[in-house]
């Protein structure tokens, strides 16, 4: 058997290279929180050095950028779920040091996202300045509101960067980036501004990248007409991933008797359909959802999947007989990346578009979706 032949049989099954597929671990409540536990913990003691992430870039220790705000967004869920409180005074420690400060752009959602562990810390014993402070970032957005086109045009000169859109909602990330705090922000204060803003750009952007074919979003407008070589379109993993976690963050944050939220949960139980659908045998979901074969464990969209799907069952949205097997093979995946150092592994870097993966990538914004799978695992009482 050659070499390459081996490593595909190996991420067939979803195993770590050198290592036999693991039996399904416990997904009891408290096994899945001590899991989660060790990782967080594990992530923690890294947060300040970048070594052990293979394509670090200038935002990667940023601790007010989106990479390391994923991973506190999980770590509140694994607060709340009985975590021991070390997990919570992080969180409140990170707040703090950040000064309660967002990422540097404005109106770019990314820089945005790390708001959304500020509001928890407020209910947590921070006491007003997180509130005050997000109040102003998401006062300017409401009062600016940018009128530019949702169209993801890059500029020759100015690079990514300088892209217009992103002063908007224009790609499918941002869903799971800014409308969670902007929804949470007006249940704190009591303004419906933030809630009409976010609901608003919500239906905009779904309206604009959401595929009812498919019943998936392209990641941006560049994607609408991509092709891979089978000739089939092109939705990524994680992007999708970023959706599905966004809406469910976002619907619990909306009365049941809102009409907004009946049609958030109708486009969230459309999706999972689909996302049931392309599952792989192992559990994982393949970087580019619609090209299975052949293709590598994948960590960080299968955590948002699970976890989206596993709190779709609790909230009552999808049928339990359904979907619990859907969730169990997606948690035994996620448990069987992580490595003998401690490492969630397979964690595509980051990226706008599907990629090849190794068993050491990791990245905070993948611990992230591990630790939100594992809170609403934990929810389930799977046996």
């Amino acid at each position: 058997m050659s070499l390459r032949t081996a490593l595909l049989l190996l991420a067939a099954t979803g195993a770590a290279p050198g290592a036999a597929l693991a039996q399904a671990p416990a997904a009891s409540p408290r096994a899945a929180i001590d899991t989660a536990t060790r990782l967080a913990r594990w992530q923690l003691a890294r947060m300040t050095d970048t070594s052990h992430i293979s394509r670090a870039g200038g935002e990667t220790g940023n601790p007010r950028a989106w990479e390391q705000a994923a991973f506190w967004v999980g770590m509140t869920a694994l607060a709340d779920h009985g975590a021991p409180a070390d997990i919570g005074k992080a969180i409140l420690d990170m707040g703090r040091s950040n000064k309660w400060q967002p990422g540097r752009l404005p109106f770019f959602a990314d820089d945005h996202a790390i708001t959304q562990s500020y509001l928890w810390t407020a209910k947590h014993g921070a006491g007003s300045a997180p509130v005050q402070s997000v109040r102003r970032v998401f006062d300017n957005v409401v009062n600016n509101a940018p009128r530019v086109t949702l169209a993801f045009v890059v500029p020759e000169k100015g690079g990514y960067g300088a892209t217009e859109c992103l002063a908007r909602w224009c790609w499918c990330d941002a869903l799971f980036m800014a409308p969670p705090a902007m929804l949470e922000l007006s249940n704190q204060t009591g303004d419906r501004r933030y809630r009409d803003y976010a609901l608003r750009e919500i239906w905009a952007t779904t309206n604009f990248l959401y595929d009812p074919a498919e019943r998936l979003f392209y990641r941006d407008s560049r994607f609408f007409d991509r092709r891979d070589a089978g000739g089939r379109k092109m939705f990524w993993s994680r992007g999708n991933g970023w959706v599905v976690a966004g809406l469910a963050l976002m619907i619990p944050k909306l009365p049941k008797s809102d009409p907004e939220r009946k049609k958030l949960e109708a486009l969230f139980v459309e999706m999972a359909g689909k996302v049931k659908a392309v599952q792989k045998p192992d559990g994982y979901w393949a970087p580019s959802l619609l090209a299975p074969e052949d293709s590598p464990p994948e960590s960080s969209g299968t955590g948002f999947f699970t976890y989206g799907l596993a709190w779709g069952i609790k909230a009552g949205l999808l049928p339990r007989a359904e979907y619990a097997p859907v969730v169990r093979k997606g948690w035994s995946a996620l448990n069987r990346a992580i490595q003998p150092d401690g490492r969630l592994g397979y964690v595509q870097q980051v990226s706008d578009r599907p990629e090849q993966v190794l068993a050491t990538d990791t990245q905070y914004y993948g611990v992230g979706a591990f630790l939100l799978a594992a809170s609403a695992v934990a929810d389930l009482k799977l046996d």
